[in-house]
């Protein structure tokens, strides 16, 4: 081989390997700091109103949905079992930051996971851009999607609900 070829092939190994050791920090970067919560987009002001009309949801079959307004919210299952905190008018942060409302002690949760918020009638759950996601049963929440009482949420391997 001419020493141009051995150059060339000795610069492509060092551009992959940088490749690798940026991605390499960058994940590590973002375990350690978070990622940023992405802020909102300004949407036309007809799509503002129809996101902000509460969806009616239908229970479960064979269960009648509890009526009333929730009070508190619950983790029922994982290593903040029976931790719970009261509903007020503000967004609950779930996860494992030390910002967030429910500090859950969970390999599978991010820092900034998953928050709850209402819009004066309805509760509603949002992912924010967690790593393993946020379900209501084995449905993926991808956008805010209104929650009532007894609806359970799968954090990681933490499951938390609205309860009175």
């Amino acid at each position: 081989m001419s020493e141009l070829t051995l150059t060339l092939i000795k610069l492509g190994f060092l551009a992959v390997l940088w490749l690798f050791v940026l991605s390499a920090v960058s994940v590590i970067r973002s375990d350690i700091f978070g990622t940023k919560a992405p802020s909102p987009a300004r949407a036309p002001k007809a799509e503002q109103k129809a996101a902000s009309k509460p969806r009616k949801q239908k229970p479960a079959r064979g269960r009648k949905a509890p009526r009333g307004n929730p009070t508190t919210l619950q983790v029922l299952s994982g290593a903040n079992q029976g931790q719970s905190v009261p509903l007020g008018e503000g967004p609950i942060l779930l996860g494992r930051g030390t910002d967030a409302a429910i500090r859950l002690d969970d390999d599978y949760v991010s820092t900034r996971h998953a928050r709850f918020a209402t819009n004066g009638e309805q509760w509603f759950v949002e992912d924010l851009g967690s790593t393993n996601g946020t379900y209501i049963g084995s449905q993926r929440v991808t956008t805010p999607v209104p929650v009532g009482l007894g609806i359970q949420v799968r954090i990681g391997k933490t499951v938390v609900e609205l309860r009175k």
